[in-house]
């Protein structure tokens, strides 16, 4: 009984410092990508590819300290979405940002059902809500980024902004789960 009660206690904290990485990646990667998105040039293009391939990475590490518990699978379904995402964002870089937009806008509405998903498995933990609510968002801002993809003057900033948000998400449930974790 003392492992199983430790675990949860564990896994809340190992997320909760994950989370606090999440939200500062969120928030430079926002920053430099507002900075350089003017065009799609190497930098730019570097960066799109890069968020994916962190979230390959942070699902890798969330997965790792998540064993126990149910949403493993999402998370590795999650790592297989964002290493398709990084890919296809590499490839429709070539075409302009109208493609760029169309390939993240359906990563995040499959990666934002997919968070919503674990969020839901992970809810008993507790701070999974702003997690559960930015699963939702993630969806409708990818349908928002299909449907910009084919307006006059898109641009790449909207993806910094919607960093940005899904960084304060982050930075707000791991605030929780160390309330959680306290009790």
């Amino acid at each position: 009984m003392t492992t199983t009660a430790v675990a949860p206690t564990g896994v809340a904290l190992s997320l909760r410092r994950l989370y606090f990485v999440r939200f500062a990646f969120a928030v430079v990667w926002a920053g430099l990508l507002f900075a350089t998105a003017s065009a799609l040039g190497p930098v730019s293009v570097a960066l799109l590819v890069l968020y994916p391939v962190f979230d390959v990475a942070a699902a890798v590490v969330d997965a790792r300290s998540a064993r126990t518990t149910k949403p493993v699978a999402g998370l590795y379904v999650n790592v297989v979405i964002s290493l398709l995402a990084a890919v296809g964002l590499a490839v429709a870089a070539s075409s302009g940002i109208p493609g760029v937009l169309r390939v993240w806008g359906v990563w995040a509405v499959v990666a934002g059902l997919v968070q919503l998903v674990v969020g839901v498995a992970r809810r008993g933990m507790g701070g999974q809500w702003p997690m559960i609510l930015s699963g939702g968002i993630s969806v409708v801002a990818g349908t928002t980024f299909i449907l910009q993809s084919a307006k006059e003057g898109a641009a790449l900033t909207t993806l910094a902004g919607y960093a940005v948000l899904g960084g304060i998400f982050f930075l707000v449930s791991a605030l929780r789960l160390g309330r959680a974790a306290k009790n």
